[in-house]
């Protein structure tokens, strides 16, 4: 990009330099105008029926429940409303008065909270932007205690409320704004608007893909540095791949790991760059790994729900690993929904005399019990509900763009408007990222899944009832599964929150190892040993689980860095003894079918 003075005569403020300022900026308008014209035309391609670019209603729905905030006023306490009023007026004129007053102490507490929004000297250097961005903070700080005055609202509306109300304040921070954020118009005035132009392109280019563009994704290519771990698909049929890796080590432990990936998201989350990928590490272990690969939701999937994926998915998985490797039992790991599910398939194992199958049973960041399952719980309302059913009617499947978008919005600073600032406002150019990558790369969902998931699991909370969920005319009661389990949680994971993992604990009745590791969804559970980062508490030894989160916090052993060894140390002694390492494409009814990671996973939403 070019920068302000570059191939300009010497002089600077010259006529001649104005004049060819000039230029640039006509240029720039016009290159402007002529993309606009393209998108707009479809010259340059549009975006998919699909997509949520192309669906505003379901984008609408999505965020018109911001409405909600506006009614709710009428259920409020009168009298606080009007002292957070009162203190937020009285507040406002201290601000004002440090405006006309320079050097005067009055810039209220609530105003000068640290927000790495802010954090550049053009938010304090310039006085307009100074109070621009102070009396954001106060706004914001205001918005927050007002929600005091909903005393009267039921529980969960008042979680909604708070919901919404952080992602209008959010959405209406001055950083988001080019006119009101002094970073983007540096950039712009540096660049004789060049980042302006810049930021557009990128901002038509995620409209005709319907997603918002994180990453350079032209840097990262699946099979060549991510999801290259070697290995064979083995097996497939229409709801998923399986693969079996390459040993490293001439013996492997008797008993295999399968690993269960959400649906939601591709398995290659566990399977990043070499140096983070949990897969090539387990193999490195000494394990027999297979991990599933899931198809991509399609119309021909449509029927697809939670008993299929119970016994057309899971447990038909146990079996065809145990088929291959010619073990008595396998280990299991599930991840977020997968685990939700593997729940389910050992309380049916369990109930149809299977539960010998499975060796052990581990849970990454998985729920079983929904009444704290977070701010997801707040887009499981009937106009929500009823978006989804639109959404999956007629093509049969949920459009992985806007689950990503949904899951975005739980944390719509750190993973919406961060990249709406700079992508299109700063014109920055796209980082490679590999994590970005695979969160750039949704998957669609099954309409009768999501449905069933959605209603069934967090609005009703019928997995942790017994006989709440039926599979194949089986009523499911989890206090039947025995499986050893080992049941990891993430400390600060918004998706699936310690408090919700932490039922797990309580909801079978067999042996299990609570670890809570450090950070959240992704990053608590891709942790490996050599990047030394964050931590995990784990109990002492003989100390029995407790019976809330918060108490296992208190009564935990923090220890600095990675959790996986602590796994496999749990792991190994159930794992049988040491046998000649399977070899992929090897084993009798399981021949070499492509290289992994499979065509499955290639798969991409266009």
């Amino acid at each position: 990009m070019k920068q302000k003075g570059e191939g300009a005569a010497d002089g600077a403020g010259s006529g001649a330099d104005a004049v060819e300022r000039f230029e640039r900026m006509t240029e720039v308008a016009g290159k402007a105008q002529q993309m606009m014209l393209e998108f707009w035309t479809g010259g340059a391609g549009a975006a998919s029926p699909a997509s949520p670019a192309a669906d505003p209603q379901a984008m609408t729905r999505l965020m018109e429940q911001w409405g909600d905030l506006a009614r709710a006023w009428a259920s409020a306490d009168p009298a606080k409303l009007a002292k957070v009023g009162s203190d937020y007026w009285a507040d406002a004129m201290k601000l004002w008065a440090g405006l006309l007053t320079p050097g005067a102490e009055s810039t209220p507490a609530a105003a000068q909270k640290a927000d790495r929004r802010f954090q550049a000297d053009a938010w304090g250097s310039a006085p307009v932007f100074d109070l621009v961005r102070k009396s954001y903070l106060l706004f914001s700080h205001y918005a927050a205690e007002g929600l005091g005055a909903f005393d009267g609202l039921p529980e969960a509306d008042r979680r909604q409320l708070a919901f919404q109300a952080r992602q209008f304040v959010d959405a209406m921070s001055p950083a988001n704004f080019a006119a009101l954020n002094p970073e983007v118009l540096a950039e712009a005035q540096a660049t004789d608007g060049e980042s302006l132009l810049e930021g557009l392109g990128h901002l038509l280019g995620d409209l005709k893909r319907g997603k918002l563009t994180m990453t350079d994704e032209a840097a990262f290519e699946v099979g060549r540095n991510v999801a290259a771990t070697p290995g064979q698909v083995v097996w497939e049929g229409r709801l998923f791949q399986l693969i079996h890796y390459a040993p490293t080590t001439e013996k492997v432990h008797e008993i295999p790991l399968l690993i269960l990936p959400p649906w939601i998201n591709k398995f290659y989350i566990l399977d990043l760059t070499a140096e983070k990928s949990f897969i090539r590490w387990a193999v490195e272990q000494g394990l027999s790994v297979y991990v599933v690969s899931w198809a991509q939701g399609s119309e021909a999937l449509g029927d697809i729900g939670i008993e299929d994926y119970v016994t057309e998915g899971e447990l038909q998985a146990i079996d065809l690993v145990l088929k291959a490797s010619g073990a008595p039992a396998t280990h299991v790991i599930g991840y977020c929904v997968a685990g939700t599910v593997l729940a389910a398939t050992l309380a049916y194992m369990a109930a149809t005399g299977q539960a010998e199958k499975v060796r052990s049973a581990t849970f990454f960041t998985a729920q079983v019990e929904f009444s704290d399952a977070g701010d997801l719980l707040n887009f499981v309302t009937p106009p929500m509900l009823e978006t989804v059913e639109q959404l999956a009617e007629g093509q049969g499947y949920l459009d992985g763009r806007w689950l990503a978008t949904t899951f975005n919005l739980l944390r719509p600073t750190d993973l919406m408007w961060n990249y709406v600032v700079n992508n299109y406002l700063k014109g920055k150019e796209y980082t490679p990222f590999d994590l970005l990558y695979w969160n750039s790369d949704p998957t669609n969902v099954p309409g009768r899944f999501m449905r069933e998931y959605l209603a069934g699991l967090y609005r009703d909370n019928r997995l942790i009832q017994p006989g709440g969920i039926v599979v194949k005319g089986v009523p499911i009661d989890l206090r039947t599964v025995q499986t050893p389990a080992y049941i990891q949680a993430g400390r600060d994971d918004h998706i699936a929150p310690l408090k919700s993992c932490f039922k797990l604990t309580k909801a079978f009745s067999g042996e299990h190892r609570f670890m809570l590791a450090g950070s959240g969804h992704i990053a608590g559970v891709v942790n490996p040993p050599a990047a030394m980062k964050y931590q995990h508490w784990i109990l002492p030894e003989g100390v029995e689980t407790p019976a809330t989160a918060e108490a296992f916090q208190q009564a935990a052993t923090e220890v600095k860095g990675s959790w996986w060894p602590d796994w496999i140390g749990w792991i190994a002694p159930r794992s049988g003894k040491q046998v000649k390492a399977r070899v992929p494409g090897k084993a009798k009814g399981f021949p070499a079918i492509e290289p992994a990671p499979g065509r499955y996973v290639k798969q991409r939403i266009a």
